[in-house]
């Protein structure tokens, strides 16, 4: 692993950064502007992963730091659930939908394995 000297090198955030631009984005579009509580609360757990990452990173432990990317980690499935309800109710198309949901997956399993690498 290479050497990570701020939260901005860390791969989890930045993806959690790209994350954050796509759900607001796509919140921003008229379906969304209906349901002012699932918009604001999508975007709020969004921005929980990268905050989550960031402050972790900044504690001074590991442990304290694994604490935090397990809250991120839980974040990532917020998202993922909060987009089944909007493509549920149809304010996500499928493929908007699946863009998005994979991302999740992909951040939940980055931030896995940076507390696996870290619990050793």
């Amino acid at each position: 692993m290479s050497t990570i000297n701020s939260f901005e090198d860390i791969l989890a955030w930045q993806k959690a950064r790209e994350l954050n631009k796509e759900i607001y984005l796509v919140t921003q579009i008229s379906s969304f502007q209906k349901d002012l509580d699932l918009k604001r609360q999508i975007r709020r757990a969004s921005v929980s992963i990268s905050s989550n990452i960031a402050e972790g990173f900044d504690r001074n432990t590991d442990k304290e730091f694994i604490h935090f990317l397990f809250i991120a980690k839980a974040s990532t499935s917020e998202v993922k659930s909060q987009l089944y309800l909007a493509l549920d109710l149809g304010y996500l198309d499928k493929n908007n939908f699946n863009e998005l949901a994979n991302k999740t997956i992909e951040i939940s399993k980055l931030i896995s394995g940076f507390i696996k690498y870290l619990k050793k």
